[in-house]
């Protein structure tokens, strides 16, 4: 048989039986005196089992393998990690499908789709029209690229939904024009800072000796106006005050507790 014959015959093509050559998963045959290719029914025979491998999903490596001598993997082995492979597959097909169903049921803000838990503290914010809060919801857009952060969102609800938000958005905007000295930003930054849930400090404070990303903060900072920053800065300062104070306290309250000491 030529190449277009026996290609015929397994239903492939010609080049991928050129293809399998190149790779050496089917011998080249004899040629005859004219230099065609003459392959024999063995051939096909063999040709037909890579067809029949590729189509269960094995990659052409894998399929080296099973068909190798006996240095090669036994094609149960192979089969049997192809169906693992298949079914984590399925798995995240599943968890990506319920997530498109969310979505469906809550549309995609026009930033574009966010997590689920994300999707459901943001619809809990009120609409506003204030630059710093396009900002606040760009970060936590940012901040959703990764994964676990459900904990997270359910802790700042009760800021997203505080009364209290818009005027401290409205504050901060009013800061865009002013200088880093301007009298107003002290008793801003404390007000947000007296803001965050106890429950935000728990989790930074969980999350202490995790590295940021370099230049994060720098570049966070660089995206507000000079005032904003340093209301950015003190307010960075006394979170990170305040998380200290606690895990010190709560190491005092472990030590008395290991010693076995009583009120």
């Amino acid at each position: 048989m030529r190449i277009a014959e026996i290609a015929a015959l397994v239903g492939v093509t010609t080049r991928a039986v050129r293809h399998y050559h190149h790779l050496g998963l089917l011998p080249e045959p004899a040629r005859r005196a004219n230099g065609y290719r003459d392959y024999s029914v063995r051939d096909a025979v063999l040709l037909a089992r890579i067809r029949r491998l590729t189509e269960l999903g094995l990659a052409l490596d894998e399929v080296r393998d099973v068909i190798a001598d006996d240095a090669g993997r036994e094609l149960t082995e192979v089969l049997g990690e192809l169906d693992a492979d298949l079914a984590r597959q399925e798995a995240e097909i599943r968890a990506r499908r319920g997530r498109l169903a969310e979505l469906m049921e809550n549309p995609p803000s026009t930033e574009g789709p966010v997590s689920p838990a994300l999707a459901r503290l943001l619809s809990t914010a009120p609409a506003v029209d204030s630059p710093i809060g396009a900002k606040d919801r760009e970060l936590l857009i940012l901040f959703d690229t990764g994964a676990g952060h459900e904990e997270f969102y359910e802790a700042l609800r009760p800021l997203a939904q505080s009364p209290d938000l818009l005027d401290l958005y409205r504050r901060l905007d009013e800061l865009a024009d002013a200088a880093p000295g301007d009298p107003r930003i002290a008793s801003l930054a404390d007000a947000l800072v007296d803001s965050v849930p106890a429950e935000v400090l728990a989790l930074i404070s969980k999350a202490q000796g995790k590295p940021l990303v370099a230049g994060f903060g720098e570049a966070l900072l660089d995206d507000l106006a000079p005032a904003q920053a340093e209301v950015a800065r003190l307010v960075m300062a006394a979170l990170a005050l305040k998380v200290a104070q606690e895990q010190e306290q709560g190491q005092r309250q472990g030590h008395g507790h290991g010693h076995g000491g009583s009120p």
